[in-house]
């Protein structure tokens, strides 16, 4: 087992009386790649603000790289790179430019930061580009230089704070592969924050599910996901070419159903629990009149053990913190109805 390179015990932060971070407890091993995931509002970002010393904990307390955040903030800072929701970097400087800027905040020589600067950009592939400003870029090429900036001291530890929010699939798919390739071939331990289950799911060694500020679950994605397989409950989908308001209340009327998503005008999910509840489900559309054209057995996911633990959709809590008006309102077609968890 390896060492831990981060301790946090207990560690709290308030705002004016609202808590954010609830006393929570993990450690993470030097070289994995840890994950935290929530919904927004969940208190991911919060703890990271803490463990990179931009914020100080209200109680408890964490140690970085061997050193505490509070009483060593400058020695942790030394050991860290961190890659914020947002770009840090400057439209008019070229890439070249942006990457000196931010070494010589770190007072690295002018020779090393030479060799250093050309061997990232090799890195991500962005050598052609070196020489063109910033701001010329797609958002991914940008997300490129970003992370690599955080890499300019040559970090132990990477904050990660979700880096593919906001990318078209394709530079979501680049940066991901980025991830693993600065976890591989650098050793680099890093700390991932993202409410996106598939990116927790395959990039990280181990997850911490946070929800309204306490980590309320923390393993591998295998044994996570293997904590539903082991219930009685399971996920189907259901191909109904005509489905209507009337079938999806009679199926949620059933005993054995827990939780029914539209995800088009055609296909659900249905979360259920019992032996009988395929038979059940299969009755309550037959009588309803519905067509099924097709049935999967889906796998247990991420979501599915969210939902097991804390009883509601990551989608259902983001919007719990989100007014409609700030979102544009709902996405068409998508419906959740969420009953219990068991």
């Amino acid at each position: 087992m390896s060492e831990s390179i981060i301790q946090v015990s207990g560690l709290t932060k308030r705002f004016n009386g609202f808590t954010a971070v609830d006393h929570v407890d993990f450690d993470v091993k030097k070289g994995e790649i840890f994950g935290f995931l929530g919904p927004n509002g969940a208190g991911k970002s919060t703890t990271i603000r803490m463990l990179c010393t931009l914020s100080r904990p209200t109680e408890g307390s964490a140690t970085v790289a061997g050193f505490d955040v509070v009483k060593g903030d400058s020695k942790v800072r030394q050991h860290i790179g961190l890659v914020s929701e947002k770009l840090i970097m400057y439209n008019d400087l070229t890439a070249r430019e942006n990457l000196f800027l931010f070494g010589q905040l770190y007072d690295i020589p002018r020779e090393t930061l030479d060799r250093r600067v050309e061997k990232l950009l090799t890195f991500v592939r962005m050598e052609k580009w070196a020489d063109a400003r910033i701001g010329t870029f797609s958002t991914g090429m940008k997300q490129r230089i970003n992370v690599i900036r955080a890499m300019v001291n040559q970090p132990e530890i990477l904050f990660l704070d979700e880096p593919t929010l906001g990318l078209d699939p394709q530079s979501t798919a680049e940066i991901r592969e980025l991830v693993r390739r600065i976890n591989l071939e650098q050793g680099t331990t890093i700390i991932l924050t993202t409410h996106m289950m598939v990116e927790a799911d395959l990039l990280c060694d181990r997850i911490g599910i946070i929800d309204h500020g306490k980590i309320v679950a923390l393993d591998t994605p295998a044994n996570l996901k293997g904590k539903v397989s082991g219930t009685d409950a399971n996920t189907l989908e259901f191909e109904v070419p005509n489905l209507t308001p009337e079938i999806l209340a009679s199926l949620q009327s059933l005993e054995c159903v827990d939780s029914i998503i539209q995800e088009d005008d055609t296909h659900i999910k249905i979360r259920a629990h019992g032996d009988g509840s395929f038979d059940a489900i299969i009755d309550g559309l037959r009588q309803t009149g519905a067509r099924v054209k097709g049935v999967k057995n889906l796998e247990p996911s991420l979501e599915d053990v969210f939902l097991r633990i804390t009883g509601r959709e990551v989608r259902e809590q983001v919007t719990d913190r989100v007014p409609m008006a700030a979102r544009g309102g709902p996405r068409h077609g998508m419906r959740n109805t969420n009953r219990r968890a068991r």
